[in-house]
């Protein structure tokens, strides 16, 4: 049996959430009984594209899914993008698979996702690991030019969207490897909508969560890429420093080590979450 044949299979689930729209889902069984792991995508990605690095190991420890966010790769269709409305899909997602609780796993944008999902339904979620992400994305000013520049963006893709998106696949697709690799991202991105994309881009600039972070009350991860020039680094271990308990595991890479070959993203990742889960088992262990 070679390599690919022990590889877990991962299954593609397309659901019809009531009053949200249709969503896609990739979804890992893992063994018997095993935690629920979320996966939540950063900006501009898909719920593949982010992760497909990290499934294999995921998915013999934890029950995974990893879903696709509004506007992107195969997301719910909307005109309108919100970081809370994609926590709310999360749920959606869980209420309609019967998952009661989870770990919220979030990358960069999956970050502000992965905490809001905590924020508005705390007893829903049971840890946070929060990957190459930060409390907030740009200086208190930069949100008055976004209001500004933003919204010209959103029209132009709105008006010629199968060339912005061309244009945003071609520019991914230049530091990706082999015709294989470039493939897979152009038919990933596909789907993706360029006008959600610019607002996305809008939602992630104006976040901050700096007045409420340090209420988590949940067993959290922070994985912190020691390179990265997107997300500062001393914003990733503010924000850490800033969780009450939180624990840093430190990857040798820059914003874009989840898909590096010579990252060790994946073992800190992993490491992450058995910290978490471990720590969620204890505090909702029965008293005897």
């Amino acid at each position: 049996m070679d390599s690919d044949e022990r590889k877990p299979r991962g299954e593609e689930l397309f659901l019809d959430l009531k009053g949200r729209g249709r969503i896609r889902v990739v979804e890992f069984k893992g063994p018997e009984g095993a935690p629920t792991l979320v996966l939540l995508h950063g900006l501009g990605a898909t719920g593949p594209l982010n992760w497909f690095a990290a499934f294999p190991e995921l998915a013999q420890r934890y029950h995974v899914l990893a879903v696709d966010h509004r506007g992107h790769g195969q997301g719910i269709r909307t005109r309108w993008f919100r970081l809370k409305d994609c926590a709310d899909d999360v749920i959606a997602v869980a209420d309609q698979l019967g998952i009661d609780r989870f770990i919220a796993v979030g990358y960069s944008m999956g970050g502000p996702i992965a905490k809001l999902c905590w924020n508005r339904h705390p007893d829903r979620v049971i840890g946070l690991v929060l990957c190459a992400t930060s409390r907030y994305f740009t200086p208190l000013q930069f949100p008055i030019l976004t209001r500004a520049i933003l919204p010209g963006a959103v029209v132009g893709a709105r008006l010629a969207p199968k060339l912005v998106r061309g244009q945003i696949i071609e520019n991914m697709v230049k530091t990706v490897p082999g015709p294989k690799g470039k493939d897979f991202v152009r038919r990933e991105m596909s789907g993706s909508d360029p006008a959600v994309l610019a607002q996305a881009t809008r939602a992630v600039l104006r976040f901050s969560s700096r007045d409420w972070v340090s209420n988590i009350t949940v067993p959290t991860a922070v994985v912190i890429t020691t390179r990265d020039k997107i997300v500062p680094t001393r914003r990733q271990h503010a924000m850490a420093a800033a969780i009450p308990g939180a624990k840093s595991f430190e990857v040798h890479g820059d914003h874009f080590a989840c898909a590096a070959r010579d990252s060790n993203f994946v073992p800190q990742l992993v490491a992450a979450c058995a910290y978490v889960q471990a720590e969620a088992t204890r505090r909702h262990a029965p008293v005897p």
